[in-house]
């Protein structure tokens, strides 16, 4: 007679509490790095609105620098990484593609706090120079790179019309930089458009669509 099953335990509240950390700290300087900018944020704020100490924050990144860019991966690089190893293998059309990257882009990067991140650069980019080279690679060249594959898919299959894809690829890029920034503005002193940012996504992609159509090449 076979014995029963053991049941599978869950971990034990300290491990479960362990393995969180990262997230929480992460959580936590995505925020405060948004909200008042990387040097301003000392890192007793961040262990503090983490829960935890010092100390602890070090165990996991050695660095305020170190910090901010898991912040960068975690919160855009990993998700580019992922839509750039999904290219290859998409089945769908080249303009379904396309809007499935724009939608993505607001639901994981556009509508959350980690938009902020942009406009944070650019403020500090000037004073952190090794700070915006990590941004560059691990989110503005994954970007671009994944529209210039995304549109040279489109043109060899003769779903989009031949373009200058290194042009366009700052022209599809731009207007969601300026939604972003739009977001950031503090809304006492310059408020945001009334614009719907979806429906503004949506208008851009459409428009991007009908431009990028075979026959809209021809006279």
């Amino acid at each position: 007679m076979n014995s029963p099953e053991t049941p599978t335990c869950a971990p034990p509240r300290r491990a479960r509490r362990k393995q969180a950390r990262p997230g929480e700290l992460l959580d936590a300087a995505l925020s405060l790095f948004v909200e008042k900018g990387f040097a301003a944020t000392r890192v007793e704020e961040v262990a503090a609105r983490a829960g935890v100490s010092k100390g602890t924050l070090f165990l996991y990144f050695p660095s305020k620098q170190a910090l901010f860019k898991a912040v960068v991966h975690e919160n855009a690089g990993r998700h580019l990484r992922e839509a750039l190893g999904e290219v290859a293998g998409y089945t769908g059309s080249s303009a379904e593609l396309l809007r499935e990257f724009l939608r993505r882009w607001w639901t994981q990067y556009g509508s959350t706090p980690a938009a902020g991140l942009c406009k944070l650069i650019m403020g500090e980019a000037a004073n952190f120079p090794d700070l915006a080279r990590d941004y560059q690679e691990q989110v503005v060249q994954p970007s671009h790179e994944l529209l210039r594959r995304v549109l040279q898919r489109g043109i060899d299959r003769g779903e989009f019309r031949p373009v200058d894809v290194a042009l366009t690829v700052p022209l599809i890029i731009a207007p969601l930089l300026q939604l972003v920034l739009w977001q950031q503005w503090p809304a006492d002193c310059m408020p945001a458009p009334p614009i719907d940012p979806q429906a503004l996504l949506a208008q851009h992609t459409d428009m991007l669509l009908h431009g990028l159509r075979p026959e809209a090449a021809r006279p």
